[in-house]
């Protein structure tokens, strides 16, 4: 079956549009990448007051280098 693309910028087109399916017997579609949203797309504002200085006795002196931690993450 032949495919059209329809770009529109007022929302009342696409209601037209699908008006016009029923009558006229063809699908009205939008691309599948733009219906779903993953769930790590979400980003969370941090919170800007929050003092982590009691946080630099847990990592202080352990060797920590964060490339050998993301590559560890990785492989999980």
């Amino acid at each position: 079956m032949p495919e059209v693309i329809i770009k529109y910028k007022k929302p009342e087109t696409l209601k037209i549009l699908k008006g016009l399916a029923k009558y006229f017997d063809f699908k009205v579609s939008s691309p599948k990448d733009k219906q779903k949203k993953s769930l790590d797309d979400i980003i969370i504002p941090g919170d800007k007051t929050l003092d982590i200085s009691s946080l630099n006795q847990v990592f202080t002196g352990k060797n920590l280098d964060a490339k050998e931690l993301r590559k560890e993450m990785w492989k999980r």
